[in-house]
């Protein structure tokens, strides 16, 4: 049996006690120590051990994974349950532990309350560790579940919280706490990830930000109910914990049957967000299956059409598309059934002979010729009331009893624990897919799961919806594994490490504003990376907000992305269609540093200015945004982060994205370093010295372009 596993990767250690019979412990997680002997991780973990005080336990508290009463923690226990009132408190002791290249497994058993346990706990050659426990009944009649949550230990130096709200439009807006002694609990109980849920929980050291401070993070990995959660108290102990929000008599282990937590994912940065944020994204990238081709410009129909299908104005539309070099062409909502609004045909999904006589594939063909591909929208969860679908089957739709839940946008959720609808809805799906030639699937989930039971019995189903949405994109993937699948709900309601195992990129939210969505895509990339964060460019006036802006700010914001466009491209000027095509341009010209290179943030004095970047091995590209006007006038020099030190750079503003209207040249003289020739500086002097910032109008950006060059030619570097 293993005794103090030692795993490190990527600058990162993970000390775990496994001695003696109790549920391990981890001694140390955090900056890599180097190679340790066996006698110095003893001492490591003699270091660490609590002074035994007598109140709890006279032998001191030993907190494990899967903190347990039984060893006298008086904190959030790691399981909660029972069979009819008994085996309410477990004392687990090890049976196993397995160590492989990446992690360990151990295995433990209760006897008395008959339960048998496997934790897992793997580090990531990115530095990325998670964390997951099974738990098995081996007794006859019903363990009720009420949680599983592990934790993951961080230092009493974690003085300070992050963490994640918002609302339809504005999803993932951070706020930060104190962390003082007691239980933060963020829930979510939307049925869906949810646009407030935690995302990422950081607990860290007295302000820090993107380029400094230590700074620990958990996501809670699971497209349900959730609880993610902070917890420190008087023994010293702080940790970060998650797992899956189960309500009540949702999960009950008959004999033999066995749950599995959902994966706590933990991140590291020695220094700042961004180094935690990169980790996450290294994880990612590492898939076998993530995108590796370049993501294609979509333009997708819904804020151009809306209802409106019309294949002579869709040909139109898709034709101004292709002209400013877009590579998807995405039908949205309204394709099918008597969908001619939102109040019905959702589940109906046929190809509707009123709005489209010969099918989809007059259109498809249009689009193809093109050169584009084709991608559609569909709602596979939802389904109106008023639909074929529900009036030949309301038994099909979700409901605590006999009751119906409050409609939500004129919908319900389609029951997909019950086996014929999961099998109806399997069956329609793969026969759109075989029958016409899809590339591209916008997976949309427009309502909250409220009540949310098996009609019939009436037992809560969140848990099974959840699993059965799982199981209906992994077999419709394996049907069609050319298929990409984005995941969308309401905007940006489901985002997750788990859905993204099966989906392809997220849309990160229905506002398409730029100055909205400067900050919903900054911190939506603190997990994701952009190649996966959808980022449309929308119309002149934002259809959300009714805000106007110019083309360079929503062009220039949205690069920074899976660039695509929401906009009725045929009533759109000349001379905007050529300047988005200029833009459109550079996108594909840098995708693949956008995509491959590693997110920077500045961490700007000026809060009137944001810093964003993607630093490639000998390029670089900058967003300097005016997100309001500044004290400063004009204003002060800002750092470029994250350029290699040592290496010189050539540095100068990059068209289109060279002149945004009220550029410095408006404001009297050009800011000198503003031209061509621009400046040519090495990496320790931009990212410590920096660039005077160019005087913006709010809602402005400016791109700043950083490439190598041979220092001793004078050439860029190839």
């Amino acid at each position: 049996m293993a005794d103090l596993v030692h795993l490190t990767a990527a600058g990162v250690s993970v000390v775990l006690d496994c001695r003696g019979t109790a549920l391990p412990a981890i001694v140390h997680w955090g900056e890599a120590l180097g190679d340790l002997t066996p006698e110095q991780l003893a001492g490591l973990a003699l270091a660490a051990a609590p002074q035994p005080i007598g109140f709890s336990a006279d032998t001191g508290v030993r907190v494990s994974i899967l903190p347990e009463q039984s060893a006298g923690w008086q904190g959030h226990p790691g399981l909660a349950g029972h069979r009819d009132g008994t085996a309410w408190s477990s004392r687990f002791g090890v049976t196993g532990v397995r160590r492989d290249a990446d992690g360990v497994r151990i295995k433990a058993r209760d006897q008395a309350a008959e339960l048998d346990l496997e934790i897992d706990l793997e580090l990531h050659p990115s530095g990325v560790l998670r964390t997951r426990a099974r738990l098995t009944s081996t007794a006859p009649g019903t363990y009720w579940l009420e949680h599983l949550l592990p934790f993951l230990p961080v230092p009493a130096e974690t003085t300070e919280l992050l963490d994640f709200t918002g609302h339809h439009l504005r999803e993932r807006s951070p706020q930060r706490t104190a962390f003082t002694h007691g239980l933060r609990v963020r829930e979510n109980r939307t049925g869906r990830t949810g646009y407030d849920s935690a995302y990422v929980l950081c607990a860290g050291t007295a302000g820090f930000a993107n380029r400094h401070g230590r700074v620990w993070g958990v996501h809670t990995a699971f497209s349900g109910g959730a609880r993610t959660v902070a917890e420190r108290n008087y023994h010293g102990h702080s940790a970060l914990g998650g797992g899956e929000l189960l309500l009540p008599g949702e999960v009950g282990l008959g004999e033999g049957e066995s749950y599995t937590t959902p994966w706590l994912y933990g991140s590291f940065g020695a220094a700042g967000l961004d180094e935690l944020s990169g980790r996450f994204h290294a994880f990612l990238r590492a898939r076998p299956w993530h995108p590796s081709s370049p993501r294609p410009v979509v333009v997708n129909t819904w804020e151009a059409v809306y209802f409106d299908h019309d294949l002579g104005r869709l040909t139109e539309l898709a034709k101004a598309a292709a002209a400013v070099g877009a590579e998807r062409f995405v039908l949205d909502d309204g394709w099918f059934g008597s969908r001619r609004d939102d109040t019905s045909g959702l589940g109906d999904w046929v190809v509707s002979p009123d709005v489209w006589p010969d099918g989809l594939g007059p259109l498809i063909t249009v689009v193809r010729d093109l050169g584009m591909e084709f991608g559609l929208w569909v709602e596979p969860e939802m389904i109106n009331p008023d639909s074929d679908l529900a009036r030949a089957h309301p038994d099909w739709i979700m409901a605590a009893g006999d009751r119906l839940p409050p409609p939500a946008r004129s919908q319900q959720v389609l029951d997909l624990g019950n086996p014929s609808a999961y099998e109806y809805l399997r069956e329609r799906l793969d026969t759109l897919l075989t029958e016409y030639d899809i590339a591209y699937l916008k997976w949309d989930h427009n309502r909250d799961l409220v009540d949310a039971g098996h009609p019939g019995t009436g037992r809560a189903g969140v848990h099974d919806q959840t699993h059965a949405v799982y199981r209906l994109l992994d077999e419709l993937r394996a049907l069609h594994p050319g298929v990409e699948i984005e995941s969308c709900s309401s905007g940006g309601g489901r985002v997750d490490l788990e859905i993204l195992q099966r989906t392809d990129r997220i849309w990160a939210s229905d506002c398409i504003d730029a100055h909205e969505r400067v900050a919903i895509q900054r911190w939506t990339s603190l997990l994701v990376p952009l190649e996966l964060i959808g980022s449309h460019v929308g119309a002149p006036i934002s259809h959300t907000t009714h805000r106007s802006l110019p083309l360079d700010m929503r062009a220039g914001s949205a690069i920074f992305g899976h660039l695509g466009i929401e906009w009725d491209l045929t009533a759109a000027s000349d001379a905007d269609r050529a300047r988005l095509a200029e833009w459109v341009a550079l996108y594909k010209e840098v995708r693949g540093l956008l995509h491959t290179g590693t997110l920077v943030h500045g961490d700007v004095a000026d809060p009137a200015y944001t810093v964003t970047g993607v630093v490639g091995d000998s390029d670089a590209l900058f967003a300097l945004t005016a997100i309001a006007t500044s004290d400063a006038y004009p204003p002060g020099t800002v750092a470029l982060p994250g350029l290699d030190p040592d290496t010189v750079y050539h540095v100068r503003p990059q068209p289109p994205g060279d002149a945004p209207d009220g550029n410095a040249a408006a404001w009297g003289a050009a800011l000198p370093w503003c031209t061509p020739q621009g400046v040519r500086l090495t990496g320790r002097a931009l990212g410590t010295s920096g660039l005077r910032l160019p005087v913006l109008y709010p809602d402005r950006v400016m791109l700043v372009r950083a490439t190598a060059v041979d220092d001793q030619a004078g050439r860029v570097v190839a």
